[in-house]
Parts: structure tokens; C-alpha cells; sequence
């Protein structure tokens, strides 16, 4: 399925154009009932359940080869589970939240509204097009919001049938997907937007930042970096190389709550390396051949992550391949999960966030060699720790800061719309999923009201000192 593109290329104006006939149609219905928020979010829902396969197939061919389960697991399951948990709870979300008026404000009334913003822009990654997509539109339809979206130019298939599905479904009132380049994409930016949600890298944070900050545009920015993994001598090596490798290698290593590097007691390292290596081959056996392991989605960035490698390995670390053929090229598109050990700061695999499926090990002699390391760089997006000793939660949770901290499992947080999702520091600001993402774009608006009985002219001036004096004695202390 394709869609001819409806607007000149080689300018941006259309994209200016639409934003203001989606802000006069928001305008024109700036409040949307709960009946309706909830029709929004169940067409959405049903878009979703009818273009199950297709969805699939577009991912798979925009990656050259993406695994449907991984698709179904990662991304659709969770978009489903995400519109059933806003329509649970919608109601609650959307109530009026009355408060009672400090005695000294008396007669009064106070609530707190949530008052949807207005015009969302989101922008859309390639790593998960569907899910990170669907995910903040969630949000913005929960919240009374419209929304304009910005898909990935690395997914053209999928962001072509989302654009095309999302017209069928909504017309181009209340969601609007648009396609392009760079140009279209720093354009998109810098529209004067109510919200604006970027997933992506840190680096390119910086950017949408900037561009949002000429409008004074509020940011939620999903970034990434290097998720650390502690092992810790309390759990036995295989089970935590077993439970590594799933978070590790699914959609091969392109996911931004990825396991990055691990810290492995140093006189354990080459018996964790051995049951990874071999875990990793039970669930992912003839990687060229399986197409439950998804390929690097474009030679540019598996360029990048075979220049990690080569790095690392001209700078003195240990290469273990899972797979058949040590010499990678026999692998075409895809990279089979890669261990690295004898690692250094230097090395351009510990500078950058990897984003792929190489797995660097670092050896320890005592914990808090860890924690003095994780606190020394940027604050990561997650920070799992694997072990049974009882004092390792108060430890990680109270002396390291991370968007998430998981103990004894990786990623499953990213699916809990129980749970804020979302970075600190470098790895990002604000944050979305369930009630979380209905409030940050929601205005939580407070409403005071006052009848005809004015007890505060009482204080107007000319101001009386004994009477001030008594209000400080009541309320001042």
C-alpha cells in the first residue's frame, strides 16, 4: 500500500498550512466529552485490530527483515493493552478533583480541571514506528487533544500505511500523519505546538529542544544512552545470562531500554560470556536464516555498529560472536548478538549508545566500583540490577539515579501503564504512559470561585496593622 505525496517537497509551507487547519478544528471542539475521547481512542483500537498483517508486513519490509512476533510482542500488543488501560480508567482520569479553600480564603471554592492542551506534534523514531507512534497518540486523544504526527523517513512503508490508516480513520480533523525528510522533520519542530513528544536520540534532543524553545513549546523528550547492567554475585550466572538475552536482543539490540553494557564480577566474566554466547544460540539458531531475528535496519547503522567492533578490537577487547561464521559479512543485513570483554573507556562502543546487538562486559571487584561509575556519567534511561541480596535494592534504588530500575529483569516497564515512563537528565525529561501521559498533556487546571460574600476586603488597604496582626497570629505560625 502507498500514498502519493500530497504536498511540494521541495517546501515546508504546507506543513505550516496544515497545523493551522488542525488548530481551527481543534478550536472548534476544545473540550471533546467522555463519550467521545473514548470513541477516539476504540476507532483507534479497531484500526489497529484490522490492519494487524498489513502492519507487520510494512515493518518487515522498512527493516529488510523484522521478525512479526517481535512486531505483535513489541509493539502491537502493547498499543492494544495501552487504549484498553485508557479506557478503563478514562473516567477517573477525566474527573473534576475538588480541594478544599484554605480557612483564610473562605467562602470559596477550589477544583482542578484537566483541560486538554490543544495541538500535539509527535515525533516518531524508526525503531519502533508502530508503538512509539501509537503510544504518545494515546495520551493526546485520552486527554482531549489533537495531534499531529511525525513519522520516521527510515520506516517509508510503515509511515506511508500509518498516514494513509490514520486518514481512513479520523479524516484530517483530529490526527494528521506527515512524511518527510530532515527538512520536513526540523520544520515540524518548530511549529508552535501546545506539546511537543520527540523519541530519539540525545543528540538530536538537543535540537528539538532548541527549535521548541523560539515558541516556548513544552517538551517531553524520550532519549536513550547507555542502560547499565549490574550482575551481582547473589544470582547464579546462567540464570541472569538467560534473562539478558531476550532484553538484549530483541528487535536486535535497536531498542533505546536496551541492556548497554554490563558489570560482571571480575573472577565470573568468562563463564557469564559462555552461557550468554549459548543462550543466545538456543533462541536465536541460524541467524541469517531466522526470521524471528530481526535485521539492522539500514547498512548506515550496521556501518556504525561494525566500526564499534572494529574499534574495540584494534583497542585491545575480546570479540565472542553467537553465530556461525565469525566473519560478519556472511551475515548480510543482520548482526548476531556480539560480547564484548577487555573493554576500555576509550573505545567508541563505551562512549556512544550502542543501539545494536554487541554486548560489552566489564569485570568488578566490589560493588560500589559500579556505583561509582554509573554516577560518574549521564544518568541513563534504565539501570538494571540482577541478584537476590537484600541490600541491593535500598543500595541502587537510593545512591543511582535512572528513568527506570528494574531488579532481576529488563524492559518490561516500557509495557506497564501502570508506570511513568521516561528519562532524567540525558536520557530525557518529562514523561508519558497511562494516567502519566493524560497528565502531561493536560493543563491540571485550579478553578477558584467565590460568591457574593467578599471576606477578603476585609484586608484591602488602607491596611489595618491589628488586624493583619491577628491573621498572622491565626494563619502566620
Amino acid at each position: 500500500m502507498s500514498v502519493q505525496p500530497e504536498f511540494d517537497a521541495d517546501s515546508t509551507q504546507w506543513l505550516s498550512d496544515l497545523f493551522k487547519k488542525q488548530k481551527k478544528s481543534y478550536r472548534a471542539n476544545p473540550y471533546p466529552d467522555l463519550a467521545e475521547r473514548r470513541r477516539r481512542l476504540r476507532k483507534l483500537k479497531q484500526m489497529l485490530i484490522d490492519n494487524q498483517q498489513v502492519i507487520c508486513d510494512a515493518i518487515d519490509a522498512d527493516f529488510n527483515g523484522r521478525a512479526h512476533m517481535e512486531t505483535l510482542s513489541a509493539e502491537y500488543l502493547p498499543s492494544i493493552m495501552g487504549i484498553n488501560d485508557a479506557l478503563r480508567h478514562l473516567k477517573r482520569w477525566t474527573r473534576t478533583r475538588w480541594t478544599l479553600a484554605p480557612m483564610l480564603f473562605q467562602p470559596a471554592s477550589a477544583r482542578v480541571v484537566p483541560q486538554p492542551l490543544g495541538l500535539v506534534g509527535i515525533i516518531v523514531p524508526w525503531n519502533y514506528p508502530l508503538f512509539l507512534a501509537v503510544g504518545p497518540l494515546i495520551a493526546a486523544l485520552s486527554a482531549g487533544n489533537h495531534a499531529m504526527i511525525k513519522m520516521s523517513e527510515f520506516t517509508p512503508a510503515f509511515g506511508a500505511l500509518f498516514a494513509e490508516l490514520i486518514t481512513q480513520t479520523f479524516g484530517k480533523e483530529v490526527v494528521t500523519v506527515v512524511n518527510g525528510e530532515v527538512a520536513v522533520a526540523q520544520a515540524f519542530s518548530e511549529l508552535p505546538f501546545d506539546h511537543l513528544l520527540f523519541t530519539g536520540s540525545t543528540a538530536v534532543g538537543k535540537h528539538i529542544m532548541r527549535a521548541a524553545s523560539a515558541n516556548l513549546t513544552p517538551v517531553t523528550l524520550e532519549l536513550g544512552g547507555k542502560s547499565p547492567v549490574v550482575i551481582d554475585r547473589s544470582i547464579p550466572l546462567r540464570e541472569a545470562a538467560e534473562r539478558l538475552v531476550y532484553p538484549k536482543c530483541l528487535n536486535a539490540g535497536q531498542t533505546c531500554v536496551a541492556p548497554d553494557y554490563v558489570f560482571c564480577p571480575e573472577e565470573q566474566v568468562e563463564n557469564f560470556v559462555q552461557h550468554f554466547l549459548n543462550e543466545a544460540k538456543r533462541q536465536f539458531a541460524d541467524t541469517v536464516n531466522n526470521k524471528e531475528y530481526s535485521s539492522i535496519i539500514n547498512a548506515r547503522q550496521r556501518a556504525r555498529l561494525i566500526g564499534y567492533i572494529e574499534d574495540a578490537k584494534a583497542k585491545g577487547a575480546k570479540v565472542y560472536i553467537a553465530g556461525d561464521s565469525d566473519d560478519l559479512s556472511d551475515y548480510g543485513s543482520k548482526l548476531p548478538p556480539i560480547v564484548l570483554t577487555d573493554v576500555t573507556d576509550d573505545m567508541q562502543v563505551m562512549q556512544d549508545e550502542i543501539f545494536g546487538p554487541i554486548l560489552p562486559v566489564m569485570a568488578y571487584k566490589q560493588l560500589d566500583e559500579t556505583l561509582n561509575y554509573i554516577n560518574d556519567r549521564p544518568r541513563p534511561l534504565a539501570l538494571y540490577v540482577y541478584g537476590y541480596e537484600a541490600a541491593l535494592r535500598p543500595t541502587f534504588t537510593e545512591k543511582t539515579h535512572s528513568g527506570a530500575l528494574l531488579f532481576n529483569e529488563a524492559l518490561i516497564h516500557v509495557a506497564m501503564d501502570s508506570l511513568p515512563f521516561g528519562g532524567v537528565g540525558a536520557s530525557g525529561m518529562g514523561h508519558y504512559h497511562g494516567y502519566y501521559g493524560f497528565q502531561t498533556f493536560s493543563k491540571m487546571k485550579p478553578i477558584v470561585s467565590k460568591q457574593r460574600l467578599n471576606s477578603l476586603k476585609l484586608i484591602y488597604p488602607p491596611y489595618k496593622s491589628w488586624l493583619m496582626n491577628a491573621i498572622l497570629g491565626l494563619f502566620g505560625r
